[in-house]
């Protein structure tokens, strides 16, 4: 499915970019959807759901793969790997004790430190507009997420940013990949035998009812695997601090996700806000020396 987006002829340059970029938010958007949905209104517990959503991740991309043909067989590294684990297996675990909006704060404060860390240590810089557009688009998903937030169990803060650390680390390794297919393949196909060992303690509250598990096949198959794939296509051609603004734009999407699917109020502030996220990333994109940075 992802190999067939890249392979669309009037797609190239950019604008496959952009095309590639914007499936990827959306299904990052999704993801954080479906596991909402799952661990806040499903019996399903969150060992369970990361389980089924790498194993039905990996199943999916292999078969992916498999259709593919032309000798293609999984690659990937065992640290890429861990990345993901970690920050699947962290992320459903912390939102158990978080509100939404304290955990996608703490999530994408810990992405924007590390990419944006990253990316200023390989040597990208901001100016002007954009250092302007980054200000924006932050004090946006503040002004979205934190009005009515409680202070995090510490703990639980941890483990988010925990997830937020090992997220920015698998993106950063996506922009070395040659054959995006092929490495997310192998980083699943190798999260899972992790995935396993890390369930053991967990097995006697291991808890899945059909909509929580149709929740996580859906993530794993659709959001999370193709949607990683897609994302490791488009972060080649991202620099480090364009490719973290712009996830930027995922709890807004979510919540506007949680509008039309979950049946969520549309706010005055939830449609300001956006503006100022999207306006924000839309200023940072506009800075040409940022079009994919030293990495």
């Amino acid at each position: 499915m992802s190999q067939h987006i890249l392979d669309i002829p009037q797609f190239k340059g950019a604008k496959k970019v952009v095309l590639l970029t914007t499936l990827a938010m959306l299904a990052f958007a999704a993801n954080s959807v479906l596991c909402r949905l799952a661990l806040r209104h499903t019996e399903i517990d969150p060992t369970s759901f990361t389980l089924i959503r790498l194993v039905s991740g990996a199943i999916m991309l292999w078969g992916l793969l498999a259709i593919k043909g032309t000798n293609s067989h999984p690659s990937g590294t065992w640290f890429g790997a861990f990345t993901l684990f970690a920050y699947a297996f962290a992320f459903s675990y912390a939102y158990l004790n978080l509100e939404t909006g304290t955990g996608a704060l703490l999530l994408f404060g810990a992405v924007q430190l590390t990419m944006l860390g990253y990316g200023y240590y390989k040597g990208e810089r901001m100016q002007g507009v954009a250092i302007a557009g980054l200000l924006l688009a932050i004090g946006g998903l503040v002004a979205l997420l934190l009005p009515g937030t409680s202070a995090p169990a510490l703990g639980s803060a941890g483990i988010m940013l925990l997830s937020g650390v090992a997220w920015a680390g698998y993106s950063l390794i996506g922009k070395q990949s040659n054959d995006p297919l092929a490495s997310t393949t192998g980083n699943f196909l190798r999260a899972v035998p992790m995935m396993l060992l890390a369930s053991i303690p967990f097995v006697n509250d291991f808890s899945i009812d059909f909509l929580g598990a149709l929740c996580a096949v859906a993530s794993g198959t659709i959001a999370s695997g193709v949607g990683y794939a897609i994302w490791y296509s488009a972060i080649r051609s991202l620099s480090s601090f364009r490719a973290a603004t712009i996830q930027l734009s995922v709890p807004v999407l979510a919540s506007l996700a949680g509008v039309l699917i979950l049946g969520e109020h549309l706010t005055v502030r939830l449609a300001l806000t956006s503006l100022a996220v999207l306006g924000g990333i839309g200023l940072v994109l506009s800075d040409k020396r940022l079009a994919t940075g030293a990495s």
